[in-house]
């Protein structure tokens, strides 16, 4: 399997394309950045959830964590991770760093993105899922320019070390040289 990006736009089939691309009579690591499911606090996050776990081979260990970097570096197994948009997000959570300046975040994203460029190029077998972000118009509000450029630095730094990116477009992957 080798290291491989799926990116594509929102509902573009890129979970259901990685989770193919793994034997699912075989243990794999799901590593997921998510924000964990709270059906009361929001009822359609929790179904999307819950149609992903559902989804997942019972040979499969789920792994919900911001640390992406240190589950790689962990796994013993091939590793699935999904999603980068969801990880750059939450990272920025975390350090409620959406409206501050560049200087109180940037060394802090360059350091957890190094990190987790390092672990995908030590990783023998792992495929990655990330949200295209350069074909949309460039947001009027500063927390979505920001993010669509950390995201597009992170899948450019990710892309770098893999060995194949697949674009899915309407549920068919599209291999990029």
């Amino acid at each position: 399997m080798a290291r491989v990006l799926v990116t594509g736009g929102t509902r573009s089939g890129k979970s259901r394309h990685a989770e193919a691309r793994f034997d699912p009579s075989l243990p794999a690591m799901y590593v997921t950045p998510g924000y964990p499911a709270d059906p009361a606090a929001d009822p359609e996050w929790a179904d999307r959830v819950a149609a992903h776990r559902a989804r997942r081979p019972s040979a499969w260990q789920t792994v919900e964590t911001l640390e992406l970097a240190d589950a790689i570096r962990a796994a013993h197994t091939p590793v699935l991770v999904d999603c980068l948009g969801t990880w750059v997000t939450r990272l920025f959570d975390s350090w409620q760093a959406w409206e501050a300046p560049p200087g109180q975040w940037r060394p802090r994203f360059d350091d957890a993105l190094a990190g987790l460029v390092e672990a995908v190029a030590g990783c023998p077998s792992i495929v990655l899922v990330t949200n295209e972000v350069g074909w949309g118009l460039v947001s009027e509000y500063r927390a979505g320019r920001v993010f669509a450029d950390q995201l597009g630095i992170a899948n450019a730094a990710v892309a770098g070390v893999c060995d194949e990116v697949v674009l899915m477009v309407a549920g068919r992957a599209l291999r990029v040289g």
